[in-house]
């Protein structure tokens, strides 16, 4: 990891919403931990893997498909952290795996992974699954949704599967961060709001991320 730049491409966690300040992001932690050369930070609060029906002039509106081609091209070490905004409040059905199309979740996952994978052949992509988060069981997510969209559990499951065809490395912090809010203590300790993590879980997203690509 010494000497590599790495792109992050994320939403408001990699932005720091929940953070005390800039350098104590996970990504922050990573540069000075594991020697970084550099930090690319693309994460907009709020935004989405996902195509929108209705698309308007605020940055969320911006999803990672499109974000993703203006990110810097001599990455060496491409990091993805999304998804859990297409479960909360996107619009986007979740779609197929025939889906190649950024509107649902499946054609974006495909659209944003096949293009990182054409555009950075030589780097390492990572793909990190969402945290846990306290509502993750209501299926219209926020709550605000007109339809049962689907748990997060499930948008989960398409990554997972979108970057398994694409032989990408999959980061699941899902499964193995450690930090399920529902649990009193990790959320009194990590997650005081039930989704955005303090920085003591930021620390240990930058341990469980810089501790995977050391070991791929």
């Amino acid at each position: 990891m010494k000497g590599k730049r790495v792109n992050f491409l994320g939403d408001s966690i990699t932005a720091g919403t929940g953070t005390s300040c800039y350098e104590k992001i996970y990504h922050q932690v990573m540069k000075r931990e594991y020697g970084l050369a550099e930090a690319r930070v693309h994460g907009v609060s709020g935004s989405r893997f996902a195509r929108q029906s209705v698309i308007t002039d605020a940055p969320r509106d911006r999803d990672f498909c499109l974000r993703a081609t203006e990110m810097e091209k001599d990455a060496d070490v491409i990091v993805v952290f999304g998804g859990t905004n297409d479960f909360g409040h996107g619009d986007a059905p979740i779609g197929s795996f025939a889906d190649r199309e950024p509107c649902s979740f499946y054609g974006a996952c495909h659209t944003l992974f096949r293009y990182l994978v054409e555009t950075y052949p030589d780097a390492v992509i990572a793909v990190c699954t969402p945290l846990h988060r306290v509502n993750e069981d209501n299926p219209k997510g926020d709550g605000n949704k007109a339809y049962h969209y689907g748990e997060l559990k499930e948008y989960v499951a398409v990554i997972r599967e979108v970057a398994q065809y694409y032989s990408l490395p999959v980061i699941d912090l899902f499964a193995y961060s450690g930090l399920q809010p529902k649990v009193d203590v990790i959320r009194e300790r990590y997650v005081p709001d039930g989704l955005h993590p303090n920085d003591a879980g930021h620390e240990r997203i930058a341990r469980v991320i810089g501790n995977f690509l050391l070991s791929y």
